[in-house]
């Protein structure tokens, strides 16, 4: 079966971190997904609008919401990131085709959740954590965020309302390059992870982020901290 095509609307772009775009869209009538698939939008080059190319983005949307979301981290000289910047505005029509991708809750899973993201990886966790509290109330559910430095941090509100309602959701931030002034977690996320989760090799693993960071932890996960394969899940971006 085809992967279905849709024109959808640009209803909102703004930056919302250091270099992070905040955008969202009409959805389309009848229009259903999973939490943790992609959308793939035609793409067009700036200095020439008739050269497209597809690029994928997470839905950050939970599907019960009015309108599909993304989160955009802008990449220098990308072509996505000079269409985002410099020529999506709202009402501006959009071609994507989608929902795609099979990194989703696993529904048959007994263990609690852990959701290591970077960047703009927290993208399809927003709607994975919301899925998750919704289907398994009382199990915990932990996610770790990794970015640079305290500029590059966005959503900490909407997250900690999302894990205000749920006694066993937690989130945690991280900054690699962190000032003085910061308290919380310093360090990457591989090397944050295990001195916050004392039960690592028990957990429901899903991972998103930077290639070089998603692969050290697969690599950690499995040959080193005991976690089954069946458990880590891994969506990695450029």
């Amino acid at each position: 079966m085809a992967t279905p095509i849709y024109t959808i609307r640009c209803t909102k772009n703004e930056r919302i971190a250091n270099a992070v775009y905040d955008i969202t869209f009409t959805k389309p009538d009848g229009f259903t997904f999973a939490p943790g698939q992609f959308l793939m939008f035609d793409v067009p080059l700036v200095s020439n609008p008739s050269d497209i190319q597809p690029r994928a983005y997470s839905i950050a949307s939970h599907p019960s919401e009015p309108e599909l979301r993304l989160v955009v981290r802008l990449k220098p000289g990308g072509r996505a990131s000079e269409w985002v910047e410099k020529m999506l505005t709202a009402g501006m029509d959009v071609v994507v085709k989608g929902p795609m991708g099979l990194f989703h809750l696993h529904a048959d899973a007994s263990k609690d959740i852990l959701f290591v993201c970077t960047g703009a990886g927290i993208a399809p966790f927003r709607p994975m954590m919301r899925q998750a509290i919704e289907l398994w109330p009382d199990r915990r559910i932990d996610l770790l965020h990794g970015v640079s430095v305290h500029e590059d941090l966005f959503w900490q509100e909407e997250m900690g309302a999302i894990v205000a309602a749920h006694p066993h959701a937690h989130v945690h931030y991280a900054l690699s390059r962190p000032t003085e002034e910061w308290s919380g977690l310093r360090g990457r996320v591989q090397e944050v992870l295990p001195t916050i989760i004392t039960d690592i090799a028990h957990r429901n693993i899903y991972v998103c982020g930077n290639p070089d960071m998603t692969k050290e932890l697969k690599a950690l996960c499995l040959q080193q901290w005991g976690v089954p394969k069946e458990d880590f899940h891994m969506e990695g971006y450029v």
